[in-house]
């Protein structure tokens, strides 16, 4: 069996489907922080609600927390948070009693509910709107009521589904923050869904994409850049005919001899991973390391008599990622679903 805490696993998932989703296999570790990213109609919310019992699938097996997801629902909702993306709170009650609410929902006693909420007050800063009812707090505020909502019962799990879309940048920060706070005190599990590429890429220890209801790419953000898009060299030289020349020098079509005969662009060549795109007079190369590619490249264009302008090197995004495996991007889409 898989638990939450003190074991490997906090769920696997193994095949499951419905209608937007086709088969997933999916582990996750307990403590990760993992983000899943798809573009609208991937079966990124389809997934969530599967795993919290809210869907039951169509075929296939998950435990979530100990608990089959088919078996057992009660002992999941019992053993995870779920943060949806519409507020969790109602409108006539004060912060404090909707969580005092949520305890008691949970089988906590008046004393020991009252202790949790002012615990979670405390935790996201909430402790000053207390007494307000939510529908008189800020995008921001509301959401990490949402969450406090969420963390009741002390779940070593909590799914997230797009915690912080429609917030202000401060907004979001600040819900971020809290965020990583609350992992950094209880050492909870985090699977949240999120639009927001540079969320996922900055906070997140894993990132899962998801397409057609099925993943495409599983791993460190840093290692989905590097392995599956590549840096990126941008230069622009002062013709046309000279950028060709640059291109066909990146491609290894044109040789290039240094002063006293030596051949130079053997690096530059090696370290090129895909043909060089050409327009007017920018050329650009996707290379393994653009921070070592780029001198190399400029002293062969040097030798070769080509002029350059202007240069750059680029970091690949996780949109990048997602080009490369699907031929489109993940920002033409309507993301939040």
């Amino acid at each position: 069996m898989i638990h939450a805490r003190g074991l490997t696993r906090v769920f696997k998932l193994k095949k499951e489907s419905v209608e937007a989703v086709r088969g997933i296999d999916l582990d996750v570790e307990a403590g990760q922080l993992v983000a899943f990213l798809g573009p609208n109609g991937a079966g990124k919310s389809t997934t969530l609600r599967m795993l919290t019992t809210l869907l039951p699938p169509t075929s296939g097996t998950a435990t979530v927390a100990g608990r089959d997801i088919a078996r057992d629902p009660a002992g999941v909702r019992a053993r995870i948070g779920y943060v949806g993306q519409r507020h969790g709170a109602g409108e006539n009650f004060r912060a404090r009693d909707e969580l005092v609410t949520q305890g008691r929902c949970y089988g906590l006693t008046p004393a020991a509910a009252g202790r949790r909420a002012d615990e979670l007050l405390d935790l996201l800063d909430l402790r000053p709107l207390a007494q307000r009812k939510p529908g008189t707090l800020s995008g921001g505020q509301r959401r990490r009521l949402d969450i406090a909502l969420g963390l009741v019962h002390r779940p070593g799990l909590l799914f997230l589904d797009e915690p912080s879309t429609g917030l202000d940048p401060k907004s979001r920060a600040d819900v971020w923050s809290h965020i990583l706070r609350l992992r950094e005190a209880y050492g909870t599990t985090l699977f949240l869904t999120t639009h927001y590429l540079e969320e996922a890429d900055s906070m997140a220890e894993r990132v899962v994409i998801i397409d057609n209801g099925e993943i495409i790419a599983d791993g460190t953000a840093e290692r989905l850049k590097n392995d599956l898009a590549g840096d990126r060299i941008t230069i622009t030289t002062t013709t046309e005919q000279e950028a060709a020349m640059a291109a066909r020098i990146a491609d290894g079509e044109a040789a290039v001899e240094a002063t006293g005969g030596a051949a130079v662009g053997a690096a530059v060549e090696a370290a090129v991973e895909a043909k060089a795109e050409v327009q007017g007079t920018t050329v650009r190369l996707r290379v393994a390391n653009a921070a070592a590619a780029l001198p190399e490249y400029l002293r062969t264009l040097e030798a070769a008599g080509v002029k350059v302008a202007t240069a750059e090197t680029i970091r690949p995004t996780l949109d990048d990622v997602f080009l490369t495996l699907t031929g489109r991007s993940l920002t033409d889409d309507d993301l939040p679903a």
